[in-house]
């Protein structure tokens, strides 16, 4: 069956591997979207149902870039908010842009991405929000991460609020708090950090989680981890 599929952050890492896995399947239409559209290009321009957009989450237009972008597409079946922006700083020294940029690409970004694509949403589409344990209450937390962790978990809270606010509208949305995974974006901010977790492995399970989880929950914040707490 005919889906289309949207990939928010798909330049590289985690959001990659989704866009690859999603197009395996040439019954679907991937959407990837990043603020880097040349490292999209070099990724995907040889395969036929993947689109790439270039539109930036930190953008002061975002909402009304997003309803342009996709005014002319069908309806959406998937939309997988991936995008990630991590900041490592002692507490006392993280800045106001550090903050504003964090809450920006990770929660609010995310938000006004939702309101803009809301009107796509297919009867049954399920918005699949990708936070992290950081921010998933109980969890160990990493000193350095206030301002990636606190707005990974505004990101939860949105998932529940929207959830509730739509549970007659027939879309579903469940954040998943993922552990630590093996991507660029974990290496640059703890240089030399090894861990067993491929994106390619967690991709995986994000693409049948997508598919299939809202068939059975609804505002649902499940942690990912091989780790415990």
């Amino acid at each position: 069956m005919f889906k289309t599929i949207v990939i928010v952050g798909a330049s590289r890492g985690i959001g990659k591997e989704l866009v690859l896995r999603f197009s395996q399947d040439t019954n679907n239409r991937v959407i990837a979207m990043s603020r880097n559209g040349e490292k999209l290009k070099q990724n995907f321009s040889g395969i036929s149902n993947v689109k790439c957009l270039e539109i930036d989450l930190n953008s002061a237009d975002l909402s009304a870039r997003v309803k342009s972008q996709y005014y002319d597409f069908t309806k959406i079946d998937v939309l997988v908010n991936n995008a990630g922006y991590l900041v490592n700083k002692p507490f006392q020294e993280i800045t106001s842009e550090d903050f504003t940029t964090s809450y920006q690409i990770n929660v609010i970004g995310v938000m006004q991405t939702v309101q803009a694509l809301l009107p796509k949403m297919n009867h049954g589409a399920h918005i699949v929000n990708i936070s992290s344990m950081g921010g998933f209450q109980g969890s160990v937390k990493f000193p350095g991460l206030t301002a990636y962790s606190t707005s990974k978990a505004a990101l939860c809270s949105f998932t529940e609020l929207f959830a509730e606010e739509h549970k007659d509208s027939f879309i579903k949305m469940n954040c998943l708090c993922l552990g630590a995974v093996r991507t660029e974006m974990l290496e640059e901010a703890f240089p030399g950090y090894e861990v067993p977790m491929t994106a390619s492995k967690m991709a995986e399970y994000i693409v049948d989680f997508s598919l299939n989880a809202h068939q059975w929950m609804n505002g649902k914040i499940i942690p990912l981890s091989l780790t415990t707490p």
